[in-house]
């Protein structure tokens, strides 16, 4: 259980009966007459506020459900709403259907001061449903109304467990996804709060408060001190802004790790695009644009507090692209954190820049094996992947493959881009410098290019793993800020949590390993993919 703002958001499993129809919810759901029937009730969503009036009410309401892909119907003057999910979906798609979870509870929940939410469903599918119901309940609101409530709305989330492992939920596991929902709610927080309370201060202030719960104190390069160590991109983006850069690391490394892992999170406050500047219809809404960096500070503060077996190091690269007398200028030429300079063409692909910084951070200072960067880094990532699948760009097609195993199995959905260097990365050729920061074609695959760019500052032939993902797109949903990334990075990196949960939604959580097996492969190294 926890508490957010004004809103109370528990999650218990209990042995649901309701006296006033004189059944059970397993009840209803076993005694489907047909196996499509139970097929889509095995996917369900039933939404319940009571009181009901009677089992017959109950039946014909479960009876005019027909979803395509999705369906609803309220109960007893709109006290209630039952809806269903669609009884299969495509592979490209998760299989718990989280984002029409979402938009069920956010369309169909009936109003009130405490509410409740019957989640039915497959243990395999618990953990990318809750994450999908808490991405309904956004934390952030400056609506007058809500200041002057005085009474906390709580909603109860329920989880009926059928088909296979329907036995009741474990505490540990509802423990998990309490730090995960929460982290989901913290991430999309900080991305819907606006510039003139989430600046770099803030948040800064944030991950001071994450560090503090988890007793870990940040290392913190601000302003000057970056420039002085060479960190050129977040020195280069943020120098014109008010409120100075910064580079932040929280460091998990516990007795026992056998290998160190980097999560590098974009934190651009605000982007004007700097003196490329944006257009006033594109620019509402880059107060999004550190969506990358809130995921990574969600997820890191879920992961540790659910046992994180290896090294892992959280890295915020920090800036507000802002306009001023010290804002970088097209041609201008930054020295970056790897020693590579980089000719300037366009201030507003900023992203990159930072980034290099933070990867070439990760891998000289911190010795990370493993490197993954994410990012708002491209409006091309909504075109190359639709506005629900982030994109990947990695060096290593295994890790591609669970990156996609992992979106399904949470619901932050990726699908990969084309990664091939030798053919995209001249797009960046300089006369004067090692490179410049934004293409020459922009029909020429900019999303991966720009992944590209900050692989470079670690160099293609790193014989590490390096991850990039995109999030552009699905940061957001309509004006609401999504938590995306959270669920992802939990999931693709569950085989090092001791939590049982997480394992079993990691790409390798059903593998097969024997005990024997899975000793000897810690007693050397852990692979996660």
């Amino acid at each position: 259980m926890w508490i957010l703002a004004d809103t109370v958001f528990k999650l218990r499993c209990i042995i649901l009966h309701f006296p006033h129809l004189n059944i059970t919810v397993g009840q209803s759901i076993r005694n489907t007459k047909s196996e499509t029937d139970r097929k889509v009730l095995y996917c369900s969503l039933l939404l319940i506020s009571f009181p009901f009036s009677s089992s017959q009410i109950w039946q014909a309401a479960l009876s005019t459900l027909n979803p395509n892909p999705t369906d609803n119907c309220p109960l007893y003057l709109n006290y209630a709403t039952v809806a269903a999910l669609p009884s299969k979906v495509s592979r490209h798609n998760s299989p718990s259907a989280a984002h029409f979870i979402t938009r069920l509870v956010r369309n169909c929940l009936p109003g009130g001061i405490n509410r409740c939410i019957v989640m039915v469903c497959e243990r395999s599918e618990v953990f990318a449903s809750a994450c999908a119901l808490a991405r309904a309940f956004p934390l952030f609101t400056h609506r007058s109304s809500a200041s002057r409530r005085t009474e906390k709305k709580t909603v109860i989330v329920e989880f009926f467990l059928v088909g296979q492992n329907n036995g009741p939920i474990e505490v540990e596991t509802l423990k998990c996804l309490a730090s995960a929902t929460e982290g989901v709610r913290l991430a999309a927080r900080i991305v819907d709060t606006p510039c003139n309370e989430m600046n770099t201060n803030s948040f800064l202030e944030e991950i001071k408060k994450v560090g503090k719960d988890l007793g870990i104190v940040p290392t913190i390069f601000r302003d000057e001190e970056l420039n002085e160590k060479g960190f050129g991109g977040i020195y280069g983006v943020g120098k014109a802004a008010v409120h100075p850069p910064a580079l932040a690391v929280l460091s998990h490394t516990p007795d026992g790790a056998t290998q160190t892992i980097a999560w590098v999170g974009k934190g651009i406050v605000y982007d004007t695009g700097g003196l490329s500047i944006k257009g006033k219809t594109t620019m509402p809404g880059m107060k999004r644009d550190c969506g990358g960096a809130a995921a990574v500070l969600g997820a890191f503060k879920a992961t540790v507090k659910q046992g994180f077996k290896d090294n892992l190091h959280a890295v915020f690269c920090l800036a507000e692209n802002s306009v001023g007398p010290n804002s970088t200028r097209p041609d201008d030429i930054h020295v970056l954190y790897s020693g590579k300079t980089v000719e300037i063409n366009n201030t507003d692909a900023e992203g990159r820049l930072v980034l290099a910084d933070g990867v070439a951070y990760a891998c000289k200072d911190l010795g990370a094996d493993i490197i993954l960067d994410m990012a708002t880094l491209t409006g091309a990532q909504g075109i190359a992947t639709g506005k629900y699948h982030a994109a990947v760009l990695t060096n290593n097609e295994d890790w591609e493959k669970a990156c996609v195993i992992a979106g399904r199995n949470c619901g932050d959905l990726v699908h990969p881009l084309v990664y091939c260097p030798e053919l995209h990365f001249s797009e960046f050729t300089s006369a004067v410098a090692d490179m410049k920061n934004s293409v020459a074609d922009r029909d020429n695959t900019p999303s991966s290019c720009a992944g590209l760019f900050i692989a470079s500052h670690i160099g293609f032939d790193w014989s590490g793993v390096w991850v990039h993902i995109d999030i552009a797109a699905p940061v957001h949903a309509g004006e609401r800020a999504t938590g995306y990334g959270v669920a992802l990075l939990l999931s693709l990196f569950g085989r090092a949590s001791e939590d049982p949960l997480l394992n079993m939604v990691s790409p390798l959580g059903c593998n097969g390993d024997s005990p024997d097996e899975e000793m000897e492969r810690d007693s050397k190294r852990r692979r996660l993919v």
